[in-house]
């Protein structure tokens, strides 16, 4: 093993070989050396790690960096789920306590305002571009599309001045438009359940519960009610992709799949 530059000239400034100072421990994986006043100090190895982390935007393309084997082939590596936007590629730790993060899988999704009122127009073009209808993703008739509701409120709201002698801080009674002269009073439901892009888009977007509110202007607000727990079932359903995906990698030993 090689010394430090910083050691070998205090051994040569005392005027002792450094390889009678030497002291090797650990099956030689650990060395001191001994100064003039009788005092060891472990010489700490150097570790090449990579400069800069490999950023990717799709859980495709991290998937296709690994299989290609073009960095640290023949090491074992770990792949980390860390939450629902970011995944990283890392290596074992080495022996000064270090760990080599080789590549970060970041998605990248719509930003969307929660727990702030948004004027109509703004809403409603939020609802269609941001968010997932749960009858086109899971095809289940029966299910309920709390989106569609919401696009019908939002999009045929008939007063400036919500409505409020119905609400009785659940559920609001929202006056609409319908046809084309005639107005009805609605009630929306609380809470609604909705799909919003938050996660990679090669993985199923979780849906979770939202409670929704409306308030003059007229201007629509909807606010996280299920805890935090939809970020639990992304980061199932990515590790769920990535299993799939790595299954050749992670049965040969070369990967650890950690979510």
């Amino acid at each position: 093993m090689d010394l430090t530059r910083e050691a070998i000239l205090e051994l040569k400034e005392s005027g002792i070989a450094p390889e009678d100072r030497l002291i090797s421990f650990d099956n030689d994986e650990r060395w001191l050396v001994i100064d003039n006043r009788g005092e060891a100090t472990e010489i700490t190895p150097r570790v090449y790690h990579a400069k800069e982390t490999l950023t990717i935007n799709t859980l495709s393309g991290f998937v296709n960096y690994v299989k290609s084997k073009l960095d640290r082939e023949g090491d074992k590596l770990i792949v980390h789920v860390k939450n629902e936007d970011t995944v990283y590629l890392k290596g074992l730790l080495d022996i000064d306590g270090s760990r080599e993060v080789l590549a970060k899988a970041s998605a990248i999704v719509p930003n969307f305002h929660f727990d702030y009122f948004h004027e109509m127009e703004e809403f409603n073009i939020a609802l269609q571009s941001k968010f997932i209808s749960l009858l086109e993703e899971d095809g289940d008739p029966e299910l309920k599309d709390d989106r569609a509701l919401l696009l019908q409120v939002v999009g045929n709201v008939a007063e400036k001045n919500v409505k409020q002698a119905s609400d009785d801080g659940v559920s609001q009674a929202i006056t609409i438009n319908q046809g084309v002269a005639s107005q009805a009073n609605v009630q929306v439901p609380n809470p609604v359940l909705l799909a919003p892009y938050r996660t990679f888009l090669e993985v199923e977007q979780p849906a979770s519960q939202f409670v929704f509110r409306m308030k003059d202007g007229p201007r629509a607000a909807i606010y996280e009610a299920d805890g935090g727990a939809w970020r639990n079932q992304a980061i199932v359903n990515i590790r769920e992709y990535l299993h799939d995906e790595l299954k050749e990698q992670i049965d040969a030993g070369r990967i650890t799949l950690i979510a």
